[in-house]
This record gives structure tokens, C-alpha cells and sequence, in this order.
């Protein structure tokens, strides 16, 4: 284009000029081939360029379209066996924490704490007499040595004088004896005198007189020996007196000293009061956990929704029969939930916890933002209930998927659109 214009300044004079040679051809094709090398290589440029920063871009971030919004869903079960009297929700219904969801009959409650609280009051007062019983216990002993000291040694002193009386009376009973003796030895002498007077008197070589005082005295004599004899018999009865004195005073020994022995018991008796009352508190306080027991029962007739969510999966109605353990629906809090992405284990190698994610759901057209929080101890497949077996011979290597959980940024769900299940399609950017 330049010689054109170059030719056309000239005018109509450089039409006669020369013809061009083969070198002065060659040289435009040399430029017209440069230029498109310049062309190609700036698009060979920009192509590597674009595609450098395009698999830098793609290099950044991590997503998979294996994962679901997850978050707690609340058992609501029966803790005691009753009938239901009353079903206050339906399935979907929003439900604060606190409010009443299902109430069971609680009659049968009622009468089980009123029989508690009975035995409580029974056991109390047991209490307080076993209680009572020890200062009892503490002062009778005490005053039962006392008694039985004084009556040991009452009893001692009474032997001691009937010993003594005994010992008084076997002496007279000894004179007694000695004086029957004597009084019979006169007795018979004057006996003797009596028939040797009498022959005496018959042949009137005495007096009469004297045959007479002789009678006389034998007959006084005679009452002298009975009168010994009565006082032999009456200091024989004092000896035995003395001796039953005596054996009455050793068994009052005998049974004061038992009472002293029974009295210096009186610590282990104490001990044993002390311990029927601390196994009356003990009793006490066992009666005190049925009363509490049996209201928590009576309480646990009002089945009430622990946190704030969604019912969802009842399975009860009115007139139905329940039992501990028994599901009767379920409750999912909205204000708790995360994100559980199942990533390949080839794409974990440069994510970590506190990386930022956004993520969108099928059902909303935003983008919500998020962290990851931590990377799963395990695969899926060890969690399921059959782990597989991979020692058989026949194993085939599979990329496993590792749950990764990802919660949401504070405000993010204000709304509480999310439900737990949703589908998600994380993205977790790595730089």
C-alpha cells in the first residue's frame, strides 16, 4: 500500500519508469509473513495467558455436588408407660422450647407420689423416735449402774450382818444346847434323890420334908430342861433365819452384779440406738428419693419440646398406649444447622479448617457464605453398618469420599429458609 501511494505521488512522469525486480517482490511477502507470526504468537499469548489465570482460578476452590444442609433432628420420646390423653401439634408446625407437644394420664402418678410422701412421713416419724431414743438409752444406763451399785452394796452390807447375826445366833444356839445339858444332868440328879428319898422316907429315916423340896426341885428341874429345850429349838430357827438371810443377801449380790454388768453395756447400747437412727435417716432419705422420683414421673406425664424447630415424623395420636423409649415424633431446630460435604480424598490435600466456602442450594436463587470447620475422622464407607472388607483378595481401589463440615456465617440463614436434607453445592476456596 505504501509504493501505491508512493506511485501515485509521482504522477503520470514515473510511469516510465523501470520494472521492479524479483527483490523488490520478495521483500512485502517477508513483512506480510512476520506480521502473522506476530499475530500467531500474540494469540499463542494470550491464549496461555488466559489459560494460566483460568487453571489458577479453577486451582482455588474445591466443589462437589455430594452434600446436603445437616443439622440435629430431636427424638421426642415417652419416658414413662401411660396413656395420652392429649396431642397438641401436627406434623410441620413451629414449636418453641418449653411448649407442651403431649400429655399422658398422670392419675396413676398422682396416687404413686401420695403413697411416697405417706411412707415419708411414716419413716420421719420413726426417725424422730429412734432420735429420742438415744438420750433415753444414754440416761437409763447411767442411772441403772447407779442402781445397781447401790443395790450391790445394800446387799453386801446385808450379808455381812447376817453373817453376823448367823454367827450370834449359832452361839446361843451352842449356850442352849449347853444348858439343856446342864438342866438335864440336874434333872436326873434330883430324879436320882427323889427315889432315894422316897425309900428313905418309907422307912422314916428323913424327913419328910426334905422327900418333899426333893420332888419339888426334880419337878422344877423338869421345866428347866423343857424351857432349854425351847430355847435349843427357838436359837436353831434363828440359825436358819440367819443362813436364809444369808442366801437371800448373796443372790441380791448375784443380781446386782448382773445389773452392774448389763449397765456397763450401756455404750454399746448406746451405739446400737445411735445406729437403728442412722438407719432410720438412711431410711428417711430413701423415701425422700421415691417422693422425688415419683414427681419427676408425675412430671414427665407433660412431654414437652426441648429446643426451638419444626415437628416433623409423629407417629402418636389420642387414646394411644406409650412407653419408655417409644419415638413419638421429632423436632428440628433451624437455628443449628451446617453443612456436610462428602469431598474426594484426591481433593483434601490443601483444604483446612477456617477456609472460606460459598454455597447455593436447588430450592433458593443466593449464595450463602460459610467456614469450614473440620475434616472427618474416617470415610463414609467406615462409618456404615457393613465396613468393607477389603482383605478378600478381590479388592478394587475406589476414591473414597471424606465428610468435610462446613458451618454457616452468622446471619446467614436469619430467615431459617435452609431445612436439613437440602442438596448444596459447595464451593471451598483453598488460597
Amino acid at each position: 500500500m505504501a509504493e501505491l501511494a508512493e506511485n501515485n505521488k509521482t504522477g503520470p512522469q514515473d510511469q516510465t519508469a523501470a520494472p521492479a525486480t524479483p527483490k523488490d517482490r520478495i521483500a512485502p511477502r517477508r513483512r506480510r509473513k512476520g506480521r502473522r507470526y506476530v499475530v500467531i504468537f500474540l494469540i499463542v499469548a494470550v491464549l496461555a495467558v488466559g489459560g494460566y489465570y483460568l487453571w489458577r482460578y479453577f486451582s482455588t476452590y474445591e466443589d462437589t455436588d455430594d452434600a446436603q444442609i445437616d443439622g440435629h433432628v430431636n427424638p421426642i420420646s415417652a419416658r414413662i408407660t401411660g396413656h395420652l390423653v392429649d396431642v397438641l401439634v401436627n406434623d410441620a408446625q413451629h414449636v418453641k422450647a418449653g411448649e407442651v407437644l403431649a400429655r399422658i394420664d398422670p392419675r396413676d402418678y398422682e396416687v404413686a407420689l401420695e403413697q411416697a410422701e405417706a411412707d415419708l412421713h411414716n419413716y420421719e416419724a420413726s426417725l424422730g423416735n429412734s432420735r429420742l431414743q438415744v438420750p433415753i438409752t444414754t440416761r437409763d444406763t447411767g442411772s441403772q449402774l447407779k442402781s445397781a451399785n447401790a443395790s450391790k452394796a445394800s446387799a453386801e452390807a446385808a450379808l455381812e450382818s447376817a453373817q453376823q447375826q448367823l454367827k450370834a445366833s449359832q452361839d446361843a444356839l451352842e449356850t442352849a444346847q449347853y444348858q439343856v445339858t446342864q438342866a438335864e444332868a440336874t434333872h436326873k440328879t434330883d430324879t436320882d434323890n427323889v427315889g432315894r428319898y422316897k425309900l428313905l422316907v418309907d422307912k422314916n429315916e428323913i424327913a419328910r420334908q426334905i422327900y418333899d423340896t426333893t420332888v419339888d426341885q426334880a419337878a422344877a428341874d423338869q421345866a428347866t430342861v423343857e424351857a432349854r429345850k425351847a430355847a435349843v429349838r427357838q436359837a436353831e430357827q434363828n440359825v436358819r433365819v440367819q443362813q436364809a438371810a444369808i442366801q437371800q443377801a448373796q443372790q441380791q449380790i448375784v443380781t446386782a452384779e448382773a445389773s452392774i454388768e448389763a449397765a456397763l453395756t450401756g455404750p454399746e447400747q448406746v451405739s446400737a440406738r445411735e445406729a437403728q437412727a442412722k438407719s432410720a435417716a438412711a431410711q428417711v432419705e430413701q423415701r425422700k428419693a421415691a417422693v422425688d422420683q415419683a414427681k419427676l414421673n408425675l412430671s414427665y406425664c407433660t412431654i414437652v419440646s426441648p429446643v426451638t424447630g419444626i415437628v416433623g415424623k409423629k407417629t402418636t395420636e389420642v387414646g394411644q398406649n406409650v412407653s419408655p423409649g417409644q419415638q413419638l415424633m421429632a423436632v428440628v431446630p433451624l437455628d443449628d444447622i451446617w453443612v456436610t460435604a462428602n469431598f474426594k480424598e484426591t481433593q483434601l490435600q490443601h483444604m483446612r479448617a477456617g477456609q472460606r466456602v460459598t454455597f447455593t442450594v436447588d430450592a433458593y436463587d443466593r449464595v450463602y457464605k460459610a467456614r469450614v470447620t473440620g475434616i472427618g475422622g474416617a470415610s463414609g464407607s467406615r462409618f456404615s453398618i457393613l465396613p468393607p472388607e477389603n482383605a478378600t483378595g478381590n479388592y478394587v481401589k475406589v476414591v473414597q469420599r471424606i465428610p468435610v463440615r462446613i458451618d454457616l456465617d452468622p446471619g446467614e440463614n436469619a430467615d431459617q429458609l435452609l431445612r436439613v436434607g437440602m442438596s448444596v453445592e459447595p464451593k471451598v476456596y483453598l488460597h
